[in-house]
């Protein structure tokens, strides 16, 4: 079951690579409303062919689903694309690396999972191993920065990270507490996320007629096509069954994987040289990944949930 989780890292890594090509032309509003509507519209379609009684929720589960959309869809995303313009593909999604920092945290808050201290270890190595890629600054983004060697689009990737964990904190508590398919959760919260991106495109961004520059259109079309399939139909909710099988914060320590792969499509695709920063930090942080995961193991977080997935799929 482990591999389908390097699997999907590295299909969802590719998105920043993509991303990036299809950021100039457009705007990180515009391309976040037009992927989130599309992938909302085709989710909710499927729900309601296959089983309209989805819809029939509660207040307290679709106040949820609208706390999902904003921090998981609408935050994550508008400061994921924004920082994205100014750094490589590669440093962006190194920087989701601090998602297990943050996941730890949530998860202990939401569903009390005991800190060890060699969760301490391993997150302490983890730190250690986000630095060096952290004062590396290059192109454009040196003109941005903030204070000491954070810089303003390394902010927005760190925040971007942050909201983005509380989103899966949030669609875990939805599938696990208020019995909604992953499907249902993301596909409505994809619909009111890019709603949100669409309302705020058109009061920030110039619309002549649309967001896009002049002759990008056929590959804005294409590359938020592919965007919209690979990230958003297929990672969602791979992610969302994977989250009754393993803990949030053993799914995020797996995304340290991810750099790697943006490495590489990075190099193939945007003639990004890998950055030597990154796949040393990337092999240290990934000591603190092995240790943690060793860690769950041993309290049985993991097993746990899998033996709860195998009773619901019996069920």
């Amino acid at each position: 079951m482990t591999w389908l989780v390097v699997l999907m890292y590295a299909t969802w890594s590719s998105v920043f690579t993509f991303g990036k090509v299809v950021l100039t032309y457009t705007t990180p509003l515009f391309l976040t409303s037009v992927r989130m509507l599309l992938a909302g519209v085709l989710m909710l379609a499927y729900i309601t062919l296959r089983k309209r009684s989805s819809f029939r929720m509660g207040r307290a589960q679709w106040l949820s689903i609208g706390l999902l959309a904003l921090m998981s869809i609408f935050l994550t995303n508008v400061l994921e694309f924004w920082g994205l313009q100014y750094l490589s593909a590669a440093k962006t999604c190194f920087i989701y690396s601090l998602s297990p920092f943050f996941a730890a945290l949530f998860s202990y808050l939401h569903f009390k999972e005991k800190m060890t201290r060699r969760k301490w270890l391993g997150m302490g190595i983890g730190v250690l191993g986000v630095v060096p890629v952290l004062i590396t600054q290059t192109g454009s983004e040196e003109l941005l920065n903030a204070f000491s060697f954070f810089t303003w689009p390394t902010l927005a990737i760190m925040g971007a990270a942050l909201f983005s964990v509380y989103g899966w904190v949030i669609l875990r508590l939805v599938v696990k507490d208020h019995e909604i398919s992953p499907i249902m959760a993301n596909g409505s919260s994809m619909l009111l996320g890019g709603t949100m991106a669409l309302i705020t495109s058109l009061f920030v961004d110039t619309w002549n007629p649309v967001p896009v520059a002049s002759g990008g259109m056929t590959p804005f079309v294409f590359g938020t096509l592919g965007m919209t399939f690979l990230y958003n139909i297929v990672c969602y909710n791979l992610y969302g069954w994977m989250l009754k099988r393993f803990t949030a914060t053993f799914l995020s320590f797996m995304g340290l994987l991810s750099p790697v792969f943006a490495s590489l499509t990075g190099w193939i695709f945007l003639g990004e040289l890998p950055s030597w920063q990154i796949l040393l930090s990337t092999g240290v942080v990934s000591i603190g990944l092995w240790i943690v995961y060793q860690a769950e193991l041993k309290q049985g977080y993991i097993k746990k949930q899998e033996k709860i997935a195998r009773q619901a799929e019996r069920s």
